[in-house]
């Protein structure tokens, strides 16, 4: 609906759009020597600044026509102007000339005001909600690298990758996701960088979202991910600026999301979540040791119950006869099966892990530590598991532990049931059946058009270079190019002549 000329109309419209909204801030002002004109002011309590609107808008506009020397007529033709020009002093207003978008406004904290006799509005940028403020991060914790995080303030998170960015060429393009909530949700990337046809893929996906409301970013990574039935994450979600900033200037697009701490990362391919902030503060020998570890610890947290249950049960005759003695004798007063030990000792472990995620911090990593202990001890001493399965659970889940991605390792979670249930079945036949299995898919995945599994597989896309960033971390005057994300034409982000030069000896 259009704004009216008649102030009594744009109220009337306004207030029964916000009909038992009680933190609706409003007032009707008139200004002139002899009230010869009104305005409306109105806002959300506590969603805007408070000072600002008091002191900087409504103080000052009063003042400015208590002093005005117009006439009467020249207020009433050029309030507007006179208003916007001298009244009031932010940068950040624009026109509006419907009321849906002022209302819009209005709910995402800006402040309206409405001129008798004009058709049109003035929003005025107000925002002033309350907010954690910036933090240290807490999911993606680092030894050595920045402790920032982002937080649930939109702006707040924009800001904090300009801050690492001073580029014009970084663009954020921003949209309202969502026909209730009408959320902010933002494309951040470096536009000489990044591929146009990933770019374009993602605007789709996002443009074609219709949903009622969008309360997280996890909403946004169900919706526009390639393969709904992998358990696999295929967008890489992150607290950490700093990771965001440097996987904008690798050619990747950051999308942020408006109440959410974290942003997510496309394309992401399964090598991402291997790596970690602080792999590139330390020196490459050490930072390579442990992405080694990673990929270990990936595999152990996937496949070590079920190739326990595997050997153990099929195939006993490939262990050393003193362990397999050993085996015997410690299961020689447990009436379950072996698979039924991993599947009891498992679930109590996830049960564990999801009781110590929901408690406060401190009661929660006590209740995992003595938890842990406390029901391993009982459940070997009453017979019911024998010690070494005690030590394959405990051992998936320490490995699980050591993969920087959250997400990843609850994809690993629901494999390792997978290969479980494969190997009780058919044995070593079983277990490789399922890794078959799980690699298959994982070669199938594809996130915006890039192979999961790259560069391990198509590495040729890019030279072969992704190699020196995958399993082993090169040093950095090595890295010369970009990953495969970003466009070919403007790959190389390190001059290796003038780079090189620093490490000439004199």
């Amino acid at each position: 609906m259009n704004i009216s000329p008649s102030l009594d109309h744009n109220i009337l419209t306004f207030e029964n759009a916000f009909t038992n909204c009680g933190d609706l801030v409003k007032r009707k002002i008139p200004l002139g020597a002899n009230n010869e004109t009104s305005i409306y002011i109105a806002y959300l309590d506590m969603m805007v600044d408070r000072v600002m609107v008091e002191g900087s808008i409504v103080n000052r506009i009063m003042l400015l026509f208590r002093k005005s020397s117009l006439s009467p007529s020249d207020l009433k033709e050029n309030i507007f102007d006179y208003l916007k020009n001298k009244g009031i002093t932010t940068a950040d207003l624009q026109e509006s000339y419907d009321h849906q978008e002022v209302n819009t406004a209005v709910l995402s904290g800006d402040t309206v005001l409405f001129i008798d006799g004009v058709a049109k509005a003035i929003l005025i940028s107000t925002k002033g909600f309350p907010n954690r403020g910036i933090q240290a991060a807490e999911t993606e914790v680092v030894i050595q690298g920045s402790k920032e995080a982002f937080t649930e303030g939109f702006r707040f998170n924009t800001a904090l990758i300009r801050r690492r960015i001073r580029d014009t060429n970084l663009k954020i393009k921003q949209m309202k996701i969502g026909r209730c909530s009408k959320t902010d949700v933002a494309l951040v990337y470096m536009d000489n960088i990044v591929r146009k046809d990933i770019l374009k893929e993602a605007e789709s996906r996002l443009n074609n979202i219709d949903i009622d409301a969008i309360l997280d970013s996890g909403y946004i990574e169900q919706l526009i991910e390639d393969n709904w039935l992998s358990p696999f994450p295929q967008n890489q979600v992150t607290e950490r600026p700093d990771k965001a900033a440097a996987a904008i200037l690798e050619g990747r697009i950051v999308i942020v999301v408006d109440n959410s701490p974290f942003v997510l990362i496309i394309p992401a391919t399964l090598n991402c979540y291997y790596q970690a902030t602080e792999d590139y503060a330390q020196r490459w020998q050490i930072a390579s040791l442990i992405r080694i570890l990673r990929f270990i610890a990936g595999a152990i947290a996937a496949c070590l119950p079920g190739l326990y249950i595997a050997v153990a049960v099929y195939h006993p005759s490939m262990l050393p006869t003193l362990l397999i003695f050993k085996m015997a004798g410690a299961r020689q007063m447990v009436p379950f099966p072996a698979v039924v030990e991993i599947l009891l000792m498992e679930l109590t472990f996830e049960l564990l892990r999801e009781a110590g995620i929901r408690l406060p911090g401190p009661i929660g990593g006590t209740l995992g530590i003595v938890g842990g202990l406390i029901i391993g001890q009982a459940a070997v001493e009453a017979g019911l598991v024998s010690p070494i399965v005690v030590i394959v659970v405990a051992l998936t889940g320490i490995s699980g532990f050591a993969i920087p991605h959250f997400s990843l390792v609850t994809g690993f979670r629901l494999m390792k049931f997978f290969v479980i249930i494969l190997s009780s079945l058919l044995g070593l036949l079983g277990f490789w059946l399922s890794i078959f299995i799980i690699l298959i898919h994982l070669t199938s995945l594809k996130s915006f058009g890039i192979p999961y599994l790259s560069p391990y597989v198509g590495s040729g896309m890019n030279d072969r270079t992704e190699i020196r960033d995958s399993i082993l971390r090169f040093p950095l005057f090595m890295m010369i190019r970009r990953p495969f994300f970003a466009d070919p034409g403007n790959a190389q982000r390190m001059n290796p002549k003038k780079t090189g030069n620093i490490r000439k000896k004199e």
